[in-house]
């Protein structure tokens, strides 16, 4: 009852009580009580955006159609497994061969715990496991900074701390903080510096076991050699390994994070699931969009034939670069702001090796090596752990360093890949490999991007049309929020809209 005032106008909402409002999902008794009809719905795009809307709108009757372009739900989040077969626009044709059981999320790849990607995940009964974003025995390997061999994270961390302990710790001593702050917080400040960087009461830094090991601690008779010599402090400052530490800061980054158990694609599986595939059209390419008085007709192309489909309303939760070459008569605000998505680069290789070299020679369970290299980024498996076979994301990157890399063909940008991550790893790198598979985002069709840069963010002034109903067409996606490229975006934008256009049909 409280909720049906509220939606009438007669109760005061979350909003008008200066918090956050909340999503309440559109139910069936939401028109009952009013004795309405729900509206007939066509969704542009079946990514998450696309397939949330359908299924929150799905919850109060409404008629929802999607139609997507690709043979396949989930946009970008797409898991490939073995037999899974791409197309890039630069004709390159890959058909993955990995093993049962091993797979690669090409898009994205783990879940903070605090997004609401979680919350779904529990209401769609999708189980999760921790995806290890950190992990103090990966490697760090910086050779344009002049670095001949990798350093445990551990490592590289235990010394970064522990100079810019000891360096703060003898400014203070020196006097160079007596404007900053009171005597007693000097003191307060050295006892915390003693701990972080393991300086000891002398307050100079000469290494720890925080370092690591060269002989772990074992049995009576083997209490372990620490891992020495201790580099000087210019040379930990110049090998540039401190500046990755701030990635576990990042409030997307922090651990824990979590990962689907079986893949990220479980996601959109669920969501199509629940909204049932005769509501959903593949292989349905979008030609033209078309605002009326009283309603949209979209019309589209399926197995080379011309369609159209007419509905109440609409809402486009294709990508915004994608939209922008579709026609429409959506205005030319709408299409400014829509070619001011600036579509961004990343492309992903899943390498698949014979066993588990990783865990049982260099001790890595899951986590991300960081390097200088076009690599950028390499993850372990979170998942298959001591099994028989696994699979290494052998690159994670961005940029011009992606979009290098898509260029080669599948067989060069996997020697290429093998041969940097040879440098961190040996030959094992290269001599267990089985097979791999690459993807690349900006070459994926009806796509064509990872993500979107939008400047001054989705509620700069240029981006205010896509914010809002453009006659009866609405748009949703993780562009238009301040969480671009995860789907926790898409999940928010799509609820955004979803309660915008369900307010109307109601009023």
């Amino acid at each position: 009852m409280l909720a049906t005032m509220g939606a009438l106008g007669l109760a005061p909402t979350a909003e008008a009580a200066g918090r956050e409002p909340v999503f309440r999902a559109p139910r069936a008794g939401d028109f009952t009580l009013r004795g309405k009809g729900a509206a007939k719905v066509v969704i542009v795009g079946g990514g998450i955006a696309g397939l949330t809307t359908a299924y929150e709108l799905g919850k109060a009757g409404y008629d929802c159609t999607i139609l997507e372009a690709r043979d396949r739900t989930g946009g970008r989040n797409f898991t490939v497994r073995g037999g899974d077969t791409n197309l890039d626009l630069y004709g390159n044709r890959q058909t993955a061969r990995f093993s049962d059981g091993q797979y690669m999320n090409a898009g994205p790849g783990r879940i903070p715990q605090w997004m609401v990607t979680m919350d779904y995940c529990r209401e769609l009964g999708v189980p999760v496991e921790v995806f290890t974003n950190s992990n103090a025995n990966a490697y760090l390997f910086n050779e344009k900074a002049g670095m001949t061999a990798p350093v445990r994270y551990r490592t590289a961390k235990a010394d970064v701390y522990g100079y810019v302990s000891e360096l703060l710790a003898k400014a203070t001593g020196k006097g160079a903080l007596d404007s900053e702050i009171t005597a007693e917080d000097q003191e307060r400040l050295l006892e915390f510096l003693k701990s972080f960087g393991d300086i000891g009461s002398k307050l100079t830094y000469t290494g720890s076991e925080r370092r690591g090991y060269s002989v772990d601690p074992a049995a009576a008779g083997t209490p372990g050699i620490e891992l020495g010599p201790v580099p000087s402090a210019s040379e930990v400052f110049a090998s540039g390994v401190g500046r990755y530490f701030s990635f576990e800061f990042g409030y997307d980054q922090a651990m824990l994070m979590f990962q689907p158990v079986g893949g990220m694609d479980r996601i959109p599986a669920a969501l199509t699931r629940e909204v049932g595939k005769r509501r959903i059209r593949t292989g349905a390419v979008v030609q033209k969009i078309t605002d009326k008085a009283h309603g949209v007709t979209v019309t589209y192309t399926e197995q080379g034939r011309t369609h159209t489909l007419d509905a109440d309303y609409c809402v486009a939760a294709l990508p915004p670069n994608i939209l922008a070459k579709t026609s429409h008569n959506l205005g030319p605000a709408v299409q400014s702001a829509l070619e001011a998505c600036t579509p961004s680069s990343a492309g992903k290789i899943g390498l698949e090796y014979r066993n588990r070299w990783w865990e049982s020679d260099h001790r890595i369970y899951g986590g991300i090596t960081e390097t200088d290299l076009d690599l950028a980024h390499i993850w372990y498996p979170s998942y298959g752990h001591h099994g028989k076979r696994g699979l290494i994301v052998g690159y994670y990157n961005t940029g011009s360093q992606a979009d290098n890399y898509a260029k080669l063909t599948p067989r060069e940008r996997e020697e290429r890949a093998v041969a940097q991550g040879v440098k961190i790893h040996g030959e094992k790198y290269r001599s267990e490999l089985a097979t791999s598979f690459s993807h690349h985002w900006r070459q994926t069709p009806h796509l064509e991007a990872s993500w979107h840069s939008l400047s001054g963010g989705p509620d700069a002034p240029v981006f205010a049309p896509l914010n809002k109903a453009a006659g009866r067409v609405y748009f949703a996606g993780d562009y238009l929020s301040y969480a671009d490229a995860w789907q926790h975006g898409a999940f928010t934008s799509a609820r955004k809209t979803v309660a915008a256009l369900h307010e109307r049909v109601l009023a």
